[in-house]
């Protein structure tokens, strides 16, 4: 991490369960949020290009060098809790938050209900909003019986590339070795299993794959929801993203008051393809964001 310019550190939370960070750079706190079944490393190829902003990419609970909570990490109340106690521990009265898939999730959850604390949100891929989809690997984890079966079988660089694939990103996952390495770990470390099971328990419908999305009723976002965004937003979307494509990109923009989207060719996780480039749109509105704060 050091080559990287990455410095390392654990902050402990109100509820005693220690919350791993690497930091890099100088200016205004954003925190990056990662998805499910990687963790906080998985930014690193954005977090190299990132400048004048102090970038704090965290592990989420059970991820990563997080401790796992109880219960679960699966509700609402327990995504909008623990942001909560980490922008206590880290000394952050707010930031500005950018969530990858489950993290977008999270972080919308959070901005929704504490957005006096949300400077500014950024979402790539985030699930469970109007017009996404559970892609088909998704769905197969929160089938039962057939997850289970999938949970108890070794992670491989093999079939990391294949599930890259199927969320749009198997070339420029392979470009990045290390990435498919971190997460051939993340696979096989059993604590990050169980908190992947749990959310895709959580998120997931028992019979997704005869559903149209996939996601759980209680779990969706509604127009509603979006429409109570008070914060400024930005998507940055992958315009062959399974979860939703640029048109869905383009629905959820409309529903959101403060919002500006970026749209990429590349998949569920843009930034693999595109690092620079996804780094230049998320500073640009950093700034601007801040900026707007500061007057």
């Amino acid at each position: 991490m050091a080559e990287a310019g990455l410095e390392g550190f654990s902050v402990p939370t109100a509820d005693g369960a220690a919350v791993h960070v690497m930091a890099t750079g100088t200016g205004p706190s954003v925190v990056f949020i990662h998805g499910s079944g990687s963790p906080g490393l998985f930014w690193l190829p954005v977090l190299q290009e990132l400048e004048s902003v102090r970038a704090l990419a965290v592990d989420r609970p059970g991820f990563g060098l997080s401790d796992p909570v109880a219960p679960a990490a699966t509700s609402k109340e327990t995504a909008v809790g623990w942001i909560d106690r980490l922008l206590d521990a880290l000394e952050l009265p707010s930031a500005i938050l950018v969530g990858h898939s489950m993290g977008g999730l999270w972080s919308l959850r959070f901005a929704l209900a504490r957005p006096e604390r949300v400077t500014g949100l950024a979402m790539l891929g985030a699930p469970s909003l109007p017009g996404t989809q559970a892609p088909l690997p998704f769905r197969l984890m929160g089938t039962p019986g057939v997850g289970s079966l999938i949970s108890r079988q070794s992670e491989t660089s093999k079939s990391v590339r294949k599930f890259a694939q199927m969320m749009g990103e198997g070339e420029t996952l392979g470009a990045h070795p290390a990435m498919v390495d971190l997460l051939v770990a993340v696979g096989n470390d059993p604590v990050a299993g169980r908190a992947l099971h749990e959310e895709v328990r959580a998120l997931i419908s028992p019979v997704a794959l005869a559903t149209r999305s996939g996601f759980r009723r209680r779990a969706r976002i509604t127009e509603a929801d979006l429409h109570g965004v008070e914060v400024p937003t930005l998507l940055v979307g992958g315009d062959h993203d399974p979860v939703g494509g640029a048109d869905v990109a383009r629905r959820v923009q409309s529903l959101i008051p403060h919002a500006e989207l970026k749209v990429f060719d590349g998949g569920h996780a843009p930034w693999l393809g595109q690092p620079h480039q996804v780094a230049s749109v998320l500073v640009d509105w950093v700034q601007r964001v801040d900026g707007d704060r500061t007057d």
